[in-house]
């Protein structure tokens, strides 16, 4: 399934002051309720430099990319706890559990 990314400041400012969120043991997720499927993955300097940043948000973006079907619309902001080590499967099955949160106050 295709989605968008979420790149303007405006919008990520709207959805953490107006969004609901869904917690995992891997993930935070903040969403709202839109049109068209849109993303973003925020990773703040506590999980470690840059090369480590950049590699959590590729596994994040995997797993939202191979799970995002099961997902109504939305707009959703993803945020990693911090951990030792990442992995794809952790992140997939944190985004299932965000799912279920999500689509009872979605629908």
């Amino acid at each position: 399934m295709k989605y968008l990314r979420l790149k303007k400041n405006t919008d990520i400012q709207r959805l953490f002051k107006k969004g609901n969120r869904a917690f995992s043991a891997a993930l935070t997720a903040i969403y709202v309720p839109s049109k068209a499927l849109k993303m973003a993955v925020i990773v703040s300097k506590k999980h470690g430099k840059a090369v480590r940043r950049n590699r959590i948000k590729r596994l994040v973006r995997q797993a939202f990319y191979n799970t995002c079907d099961k997902l109504p619309p939305c707009s959703v902001i993803l945020l990693p706890k911090v951990a030792e080590e990442y992995c794809l499967a952790e992140f997939e099955r944190s985004l299932l559990k965000c799912y279920k949160k999500m689509a009872q106050s979605v629908q």
